[in-house]
C-alpha cells in the first residue's frame, strides 16, 4: 500500500508525490503520476490535453526501466501502481499512470542576475552527496528535422563531409557514432555546455561516468527499438548521485524524452512541435523573442515577457496524436495495452491534412 503522501508538486506533464522525503543521508520514496498534459518549447502546460498520453508515457517508461535493470544499469525505478500495490509492469492489469521511484534531494538553484548567473556552488552545498545532477545528458544517433543540433553545429563537425554544400539536408542524417552532449536542467532556458562547464555543473558526479551511463542507456533503448521496428534517433537521461553512485532518474525512452521513427516517419512529441510551427507561428515567434529578450534582465523567467498564449490543438489533431502515443506504446512493448488501431494507421492519421 502507498504510505501517506507528504508533498505533492506539479511538473509540466506529471505530478510528483513524496511519501518519504530524501535526506542528506539517504534516498526517499515517492511516485510520478502521469497526466495527459503536454508541453512544447518549454512553455509548460498547454491549453488542452491528449488522452492516453499519460498512461502511454508511464507504460513505456516502466518498460525501459525494467530493460535497464535487466542490463545491470542502476535506476530509481521501483515498479508501477496497480490496485494500490507496487508491481512489475508485466503484472499490471491495465496501462499504469503511477510509477514508484526512489527520491533524491533537489536543492534550489539561485539566480543571481544576468552577470553572475546561477549559483551552482549553493546548489551543491545543499545537495551534498545525495542530489539530482542538474544536467540533461543528451545522446544522438541521428540528426532528424527539428533537432537543435542543426542550428548549433555544422555537418563537418561530425565527419559528415560528404553532404552537399556542407548544409543539413531536409531529411534525417545518420551519425556514424552516437554523439553525447550536456545541457542544463534547472535554468529557465536550456543551455548546451562545453564539457568543462558541464563537469563543474555536475558537482561531485563524474562527467565521464555520466557519459558512459548515457551511452549504455542509448544502447539498450536502441536495441529494443530495432527489435520492435523503430529507429531510435535521439534522447536524454537525467541522473541522481548518491554516495558515489549514479542512477538513472526521471523517465527514460518515451515519446516525450526521445525521438523515434517508424517506417521512415517520426513518432515523438516532435509532431506536436511541428504542428505549432506550421499553424501557430505567431506564438512560436513570440516564445523565441521572449527567450532572447530575457538576456540582461534581473529576471530569468521569459514566460512573463511572452504576451500571446498558444492556441489549443484542433480535436482531430488531439485524437490523432492520442492514438499515435498509444499505438506506438503497443508496438514498442509488444503488448496491446490500448484498444487503438495499429501504428501504421496512427501515423497515417497524424499525416492527414
Amino acid at each position: 500500500m502507498w504510505e501517506a503522501v507528504a508533498v505533492c508538486a506539479m511538473t509540466s506533464v506529471k505530478e510528483f508525490r513524496v511519501d518519504e522525503p530524501a535526506t542528506a543521508d539517504g534516498l526517499g520514496r515517492g511516485r510520478f503520476v502521469f497526466t495527459d498534459a503536454y508541453s512544447v518549447f518549454d512553455w509548460g502546460r498547454m491549453p488542452d490535453a491528449i488522452p492516453k498520453k499519460g498512461a502511454s508515457l508511464c507504460t513505456m517508461g516502466a518498460f525501459n526501466f525494467e530493460l535497464l535493470e535487466a542490463a545491470g544499469v542502476p535506476t530509481h525505478y521501483r515498479g508501477v501502481a496497480d490496485s494500490n500495490e507496487i508491481v512489475p509492469l508485466d503484472e499490471a492489469s491495465a496501462p499504469p499512470t503511477e510509477m514508484a521511484i526512489d527520491l533524491t534531494q533537489v536543492p534550489d538553484l539561485p539566480y543571481q542576475g544576468p552577470h553572475a548567473g546561477y549559483d551552482y556552488d549553493a546548489f551543491h552545498a545543499a545537495g551534498g552527496e545525495n542530489y539530482l545532477v542538474p544536467l540533461e545528458v543528451v545522446f544522438r544517433n541521428r540528426v532528424p528535422v527539428g533537432s537543435s543540433l542543426r542550428r548549433r553545429a555544422e555537418p563537418a563537425d561530425f565527419g559528415l563531409d560528404d553532404l552537399a554544400d556542407g548544409e543539413w539536408p531536409d531529411e534525417p542524417v545518420d551519425l556514424s557514432e552516437p554523439v553525447v552532449e550536456f545541457s542544463t536542467k534547472y535554468e529557465q532556458q536550456d543551455r548546451y555546455l562545453a564539457r568543462a562547464e558541464a563537469d563543474a555543473v555536475a558537482g561531485a558526479a563524474d562527467i565521464d561516468a555520466l557519459e558512459s551511463l548515457a551511452r549504455e542507456v542509448n544502447r539498450v533503448v536502441t536495441e529494443r527499438a530495432e527489435a520492435a521496428g523503430f529507429v531510435h534517433e535521439d534522447g536524454k537521461i537525467e541522473c541522481l548521485y548518491v554516495d558515489g553512485e549514479l542512477r538513472v532518474a526521471d523517465v527514460v525512452g518515451t515519446f516525450d524524452e526521445n525521438r523515434f521513427s517508424y517506417d521512415g516517419r517520426g513518432i515523438s512529441k516532435e509532431v506536436v512541435r511541428q504542428w505549432y510551427k506550421a499553424n501557430d507561428p505567431d506564438w512560436v515567434a513570440a516564445v523565441k523573442a521572449a527567450k532572447e529578450s530575457v538576456a540582461g534582465r534581473e529576471t530569468d523567467d521569459w514566460r512573463e515577457l511572452c504576451e500571446p498564449d498558444p492556441d489549443p490543438l484542433p480535436p482531430a489533431v488531439v485524437d490523432a496524436v492520442s492514438e499515435l502515443y498509444a499505438a506506438g506504446t503497443n508496438a514498442y512493448t509488444d503488448r496491446e495495452w490500448f484498444d487503438v488501431p495499429g501504428i501504421e494507421s496512427a501515423l497515417d492519421a497524424v499525416d492527414a491534412p
